[in-house]
């Protein structure tokens, strides 16, 4: 058997990214990864085994990354064309995981002339740790892990509540590992996976009991989107013009207690008191009251802003990502400032160095915004705890739940008017991994699209697609309660590393 050349390894990378959204062919991934793993089999030393899977990276994640390319397209100091060495760059980065698990696969599975049980079972133990670590080194970039590709299939994607996505990657590599072994006529193993994955999913739709009609007056949500990009925010009268379509979309009070929630960063207009004059465009009293008027005596209001910081000095020295909220007389109840914030997005790292060089961050504007306290849920009257995770917050499993103060249900604004055709759909696909791990709904209200009601399962309950103006209003879905993965979080994706590395172990030294 012969090492294959570079290109089969580039093209199997290009493939296994087409079981993300918007084309979900999971298939095609499994079957990717299963050619994969053969290279790393196949390598006759461990550098080209490390070779071979960062090329495997290198096409994996200029696939499915590129849609960044698409965030230079508003730039006017850097050139769009930047955006695709941007892709690239990003890609020869993320590589570096997926070679470090071929470099252990090679190392710690390989030890016979075929594959067995104890390579596939490294493989996922493997990618476990190193998709783990791409979520955490250098601020994160979890965006895409392997185990999103099963929302098509819900029996499977649940396992998510059990055990997280990181895990369910890992498992996923297992199944790819399994297809392998069913090519070297290695049944026994695969025919295991098969029946397991088949009973998963065909079982969980069979045995999961229809949500019981909710009372009249359940308490509902409202998710609204504008539909209007970037492309118009230099235009004069934008920020009107934007808050007049919110409004406009907000609907109007009814018999049961509403939670209108609008996108991330739509209101242009400063809505807390106490700054200097000179920052204000708009009364900030009077905006709030506009929005009060659309809200009744027990509706709320959540809307995405931006709040300053001032030093001693009185000069602005960063500024906030944030959510208020809005009450029914016009005060703010509350404000979360994303934490997670996007490097090159939203702040330039090593500014002074950068700067000079031409160098911008994406999101407009000459401050840089200042990351918040971490997850936290605010107090939402009538509605109980809200968590919120403003737009990129949303990938990092494990990371989105104050744990101390469970909310009642996540809140996700997100502007995705950067991301092109396959961003909105891989981001809204990422939202629903977290409504499944952490067994609670989840709102995502976006200004050009994909908003969603999404319920404590990942399924879709309403959506308002990409370019449309529209507005989306359902009784609040009930959360669950907390799942197994909720309690424990990403030490359940090491235990499930451990034992897959275990009976690995132990074929290794019963065919010695």
């Amino acid at each position: 058997m012969r090492f294959p050349p570079a290109l089969l390894v580039l093209l199997a990378g290009a493939v296994s990214a087409l079981g993300f959204a918007p084309l979900q062919w999971w298939p095609l991934t499994l079957a990717a990864f299963a050619l994969w793993l053969h290279c790393v089999h196949a390598a006759p030393s461990l550098k080209s085994a490390l070779w071979s899977s960062w090329l495997f990276g290198v096409a994996h994640f200029t696939i499915g990354n590129n849609w960044i390319q698409h965030a230079f397209d508003y730039q006017d100091r850097m050139p769009p064309a930047l955006g695709y060495f941007a892709v690239v760059g990003l890609a020869l980065y993320l590589a570096v995981y997926p070679m470090l698990a071929g470099g252990l696969v090679w190392r710690l599975g390989r030890r016979e002339a075929r594959p067995d049980v104890g390579f596939a079972l490294i493989a996922g133990a493997a990618w476990i740790a190193t998709e783990w670590l791409r979520a955490v080194m250098f601020t994160g970039y979890a965006w895409n892990p392997i185990g999103v590709v099963w929302l098509p299939v819900p029996g499977l994607a649940q396992l998510a509540a059990w055990v997280g996505t990181y895990a369910l990657s890992g498992l996923t590599v297992v199944a790819a590992g399994a297809l392998l072994l069913a090519w070297h006529r290695r049944w026994q193993f695969p025919a295991g996976i098969a029946v397991a994955g088949l009973a998963l999913a065909v079982g969980w739709p069979l045995l999961h009991a229809a949500d019981p009609p909710l009372p009249d007056d359940t308490p509902r949500v409202r998710v609204v989107q504008p539909n209007i990009g970037q492309e118009h925010v230099a235009d004069d009268g934008y920020a009107a013009e934007v808050f007049d379509r919110l409004l406009r979309l907000s609907g109007r009070p009814g018999p049961a207690p509403r939670l209108v929630v609008w996108p991330e960063g739509t209101l242009n207009y400063y809505v807390e008191d106490g700054y200097p004059p000179y920052w204000y465009d708009a009364n900030p009293a009077l905006v709030r009251a506009q929005i009060a008027r659309l809200l009744g005596p027990r509706d709320a209001a959540l809307v995405g802003g931006t709040a300053l910081f001032f030093d001693p000095r009185g000069q602005v020295g960063s500024a906030g990502n944030s959510v208020f909220s809005v009450l029914p007389d016009g005060r703010l109840g509350g404000r979360y400032d994303k934490a997670h914030l996007v490097p090159y997005g939203e702040y330039l790292p090593m500014r002074p160095l950068l700067q000079p060089l031409g160098l911008s961050r994406l999101v407009m504007g000459d401050i840089d915004f200042a990351p918040g306290p971490g997850p936290r849920s605010v107090a939402v009257p009538g509605f109980g705890s809200v968590g919120m995770q403003i737009c990129y917050e949303i990938i990092f499993s494990g990371q989105v739940v104050d744990r101390a103060h469970r909310p009642r249900l996540l809140f996700n604004p997100s502007n995705d008017a950067w991301f092109g055709a396959w961003g909105p759909p891989q981001h809204l696909a990422q939202a629903r991994m977290r409504a499944i791990e952490e067994g609670l709904p989840i709102l995502r209200s976006t200004p050009t699209g994909i908003s969603a009601i999404i319920d404590a399962d990942g399924r879709l309950l309403a959506t308002i697609p990409q370019g449309r103006a529209g507005a989306i209003e359902l009784p609040l879905p009930p959360a669950h309660p907390p799942t197994l993965f909720a309690r424990f979080g990403n030490g359940i994706a090491a235990i499930v590393a451990l034992f897959l590395s275990l009976p690995a172990v132990a074929i290794r030294r019963r065919n010695r």
